[in-house]
């Protein structure tokens, strides 16, 4: 079956869903149909695969899943992604972060940990670093190790640096790097209180409480149901008063988190926790 031009049914995504589910564990039904239909493709297309190989495979090959679950749930990041958001978070949430004894930080689909090193350079400008602690999690297990390394192609680090200068932070990006030939490596004290580890947002619950939890560029992948349960565990996971971010086409849309959460700023999708 040539994919690219017959394409998926509605019930061939709902069958290979529901085979996932069985076999691994890993529930997409919530998933956004759109997304998961046009990863679905993009894996049948590199792998030479009909829709019946792919069930296969699936069914059979615990390699293939782990590559499945790759490709399904990659989350394109880069450094400093979106500058105005982080120039919102200087000036609106860390004054507030800055009166916390210890800081404990979430970011929820973390990927290959350019936005827990954002964070973590953030935090070391404003001299807060110590005392504050960076959870980076994700469902995909080989982006995590390569956030755990914090080594990124130079090419990459000099269009981050671009980003950087936008937040308005001083010196340059490739001061907290060490770059060899064309590998930059992120400085070793900025790892210090960091932890990259699995979780899965749709099925794991809460297992700290977090003062920020950041996660952006990752609704966008789910239907509206499971936006609201994420809410849910990410309002319990927050402490009173505590801080949650959203990516830049993602908004608060519920009446009944609308009531959880009060808008810091609208415009970069920064809420803070109301009550208990």
């Amino acid at each position: 079956m040539d994919v690219s031009t017959q394409g998926l049914t509605t019930e061939q995504i709902t069958e290979i869903i529901d085979l996932v589910k069985k076999v691994h564990g890993f529930d997409f039904s919530d998933y956004s149909k759109a997304s998961f239909k046009r990863r679905l493709t993009r894996v049948m297309m590199i792998k030479k695969l009909s829709f019946y190989d792919l069930k296969h495979v699936l069914l059979n090959d615990a390699v293939f899943f782990q590559n499945f679950l790759e490709e399904i749930t990659v989350n394109v990041t880069e450094m400093f992604r979106d500058p105005s958001f982080y120039k919102a978070l200087i000036s609106q949430a860390l004054p507030y972060l800055s009166t916390y004894q210890h800081i404990k930080i979430w970011s929820a689909g973390c990927s290959s940990g350019e936005e827990v090193y954002s964070l973590t350079i953030l935090l070391n400008e404003a001299g807060l670093k110590d005392k504050s602690f960076i959870y980076g999690t994700d469902i995909n297990t080989v982006v995590l190790k390569d956030a755990r390394k914090g080594i990124y192609s130079f090419r990459n680090v000099k269009t981050y640096a671009e980003n950087y200068q936008l937040c308005g932070l001083k010196g340059s990006l490739t001061d907290h790097f060490t770059v060899l030939y064309d590998a930059a490596t992120i400085h070793n004290e900025l790892k210090v209180n960091t932890l990259f580890s699995v979780h899965n947002l749709i099925s794991d619950t809460i297992f700290n409480e977090f003062q920020l939890i950041s996660c952006r560029n990752v609704f966008i992948y789910f239907e509206t149901q499971l936006q609201e349960k994420i809410l849910d565990l990410f309002y319990k996971s927050l402490c009173p008063h505590g801080f949650l971010c959203l990516g830049s086409k993602e908004t608060i849309r519920s009446d009944f988190f609308k009531k959880k959460f009060k808008a810091v700023n609208q415009k970069e999708n920064i809420y803070q926790k109301i009550g208990a």
